[in-house]
């Protein structure tokens, strides 16, 4: 089985920083996808980052040039490096791992980012 456990959510106000750490157990390969999620109340969740050693990183126009994710893949860990904080950024952001030789994705629990004044 795969866990992934997301730490780093905090209030921050907006223009402010905050990184995001996935800490994930069992096994997942280098080429498997991992990346963040979000989902702002009365929302959907969105794709915000995703990284793969094959297809390099994707980002949501949302948060490209702020945002930066990056791997650990000795450590089995993907954080998320969150630069220029709007309140639209307010949300619960969740780690996600696609493990191919399993053919399922896993969800971590999610962590909350309010950025407010």
């Amino acid at each position: 089985q795969v866990q992934l456990v997301e730490s780093g959510g905090d209030l921050v106000q907006p223009g402010g920083s905050l990184r995001l750490s996935c800490a994930a157990s069992g096994t997942i390969f280098s080429t498997d996808l991992m990346g963040w999620y979000r989902q702002a109340p009365g929302k959907q969740r969105e794709l915000v980052a995703t990284v793969t050693s094959g297809r390099g990183t994707n980002y949501a126009d949302s948060v490209k040039g702020r945002f930066t994710i990056s791997r650990d893949n000795a450590k089995n860990t993907v954080d998320l490096q969150m630069n220029s904080l709007k309140p639209e950024d307010t949300a619960v952001y969740y780690c996600y791992a696609y493990v191919a030789i399993r053919g399922r994705g896993y969800w971590g629990q999610g962590t909350q980012v309010t950025v407010s004044s």
